[in-house]
C-alpha cells in the first residue's frame, strides 16, 4: 500500500525578482542618501541591507503621500 499525500499538490515556487529597487523621489535629499547607500551596499554584496534600504525608501513620507487630518 502506498502513503497518502498530506498536502494537496507541490509547493509553489515564487520568481526571484532582483529589479525592484524603488527610484528615489525627485528632490529629496533623504531618498537620495538611501539610493547611495544602498548602491554601496550592492557594490558589496550585501543583499540584505539593499532590501531594508529600498523598504525605507518605499515608506519615507513625502509631501504627496501625507494625509490632511
Amino acid at each position: 500500500m502506498t502513503k497518502p499525500l498530506t498536502y494537496p499538490r507541490p509547493p509553489v515556487e515564487l520568481p526571484l525578482r532582483l529589479d525592484t529597487d524603488p527610484p528615489p523621489q525627485p528632490g529629496c535629499d533623504v531618498c537620495g542618501a538611501l539610493a547611495d547607500e544602498r548602491d554601496e551596499a550592492r557594490a558589496v554584496g550585501d543583499m540584505s541591507k539593499v532590501s531594508d534600504v529600498n523598504v525605507e525608501i518605499r515608506l519615507h513620507p513625502h509631501a504627496k503621500r501625507r494625509v490632511q487630518a
